[in-house]
């Protein structure tokens, strides 16, 4: 009995040792914190009723298209676990050169990598900004994966992945919202993907601030509310918002298809990532899109897609899961889906470019 008590004492505090050393390797956000604002020299303010042009872009951590990752097919069974440093230094130039070509007064970036063993441990903010030739001299960021150590066969070391804003006009603050997470046992939930949505004061001359938010949904959440959970979540920010009165622009990978577009339509191997319940459906209900739930719907649909999987099953653009919203006191001018070259082979993902203006007040 006493070598039994002993033996247990010794799985129990090796378990005990274990969870404390994977919670100080992990990321643990509180539900609001404040995130560090980057600003050089004398940034520009924005003037009432200019036009703004914004690109998000889910980048895919700079990986290209030439890879079929781990994760893109179903049973997990992609043959590749990581992009190779001459495919990231090829991608950062399409990116950077498409970005000049557009030259947008915001991007959001969705899965920049920092500090992540697939890409070589590198802050990928600090790879792409030498290359936009200084357009952007305010920015800000919001880690939503961060560990020291995950031990997936697939992994097997250091995790780190953000959202970020790059803006060419002075950001006041900035904030980060942690979204709900999937239900999963302790152990797991430290070690996941923390999403969230990073919110972005910027000034406005004469007039109260507009706030750009980016985020960045759950993907692999099936037979669980979180995405009804996340999506409800973020309605409460963007109605908090509308009670300040203050306008607003959101943008990301929501990672949810259109309401009214099934998922029948898709290839069985994308239609297993979403369900039938149009967990989006409120965002489009209460709030302007850049593209409507028709035109999604419509005949044309095919030039709203924003995702190109890697998933060698599918060969082109199939779905639209990346959105833009905006306030009620701000105009759409344009909207497009980029379909470039150096668009579509730079991710998973096609970048999508709309410009505003915002009402005088």
């Amino acid at each position: 009995m006493k070598l039994l008590k002993r033996i247990l004492f010794v799985l129990l505090s090796a378990f005990a040792l274990l969870l404390l050393l994977v919670y100080f390797s992990t990321f643990h956000p509180n539900d609001l914190e404040t995130e560090e604002v980057k600003c050089e020299g004398n940034a520009p303010t924005l003037e009432p009723s200019q036009s703004i042009k914004v690109l998000s872009w889910n980048i895919q951590y700079f990986a290209g298209k030439d890879r079929v990752f781990w994760y893109d097919v179903p049973d997990d069974s992609g043959p590749d676990t990581a992009p190779s440093k001459e495919e990231i230094e090829s991608t950062l130039k399409k990116v950077a050169n498409l970005i000049l070509e557009r030259d947008p007064d915001l991007v959001l970036f969705q899965e920049v990598d920092d500090g992540a063993k697939k890409t070589y441990g590198e802050n990928q903010s600090e790879r792409i900004l030498p290359l936009l030739s200084d357009l952007y001299p305010c920015r800000t960021e919001a880690f939503y994966w961060k560990a020291g150590f995950v031990p997936h066969p697939k992994i097997m070391g250091s995790v780190g992945m953000k959202l970020t804003i790059f803006s060419k006009y002075k950001i006041l603050s900035a904030s980060r919202h942690q979204l709900p997470v999937p239900p999963a046992d302790p152990l797991t939930r430290q070690l996941s993907l923390k999403r969230a949505l990073l919110e972005a004061q910027l000034e406005v001359k004469g007039q109260e601030p507009i706030t750009i938010l980016n985020t960045h949904l759950d993907a692999f959440s099936m037979g669980t509310d979180t995405m009804h959970r996340q999506v409800h979540y973020i309605e409460g920010v963007l109605e908090q918002l509308d009670l300040k009165k203050s306008e607003w622009i959101l943008a990301g990978d929501f990672n949810l298809l259109p309401p009214g577009f099934a998922r029948s339509q898709l290839h069985p191997n994308g239609a297993y990532y979403y369900s039938d319940e149009e967990e989006i459906s409120p965002l489009f209900k209460k709030w302007n899109s850049t593209a409507t739930k028709e035109e999604l719907n419509g005949p044309d649909k095919e030039k709203f897609y924003t995702h190109y999987p890697n998933d060698p099953e599918i060969a082109k653009p199939d779905r639209t899961i990346d959105y833009i919203f905006y306030s009620k006191g701000i105009s759409k001018k344009e909207y497009s889906v980029l379909r470039a070259k150096e668009a579509s082979e730079s991710s998973d993902h096609l970048p999508l470019e709309a410009v505003f203006t915002i009402s005088p007040r």
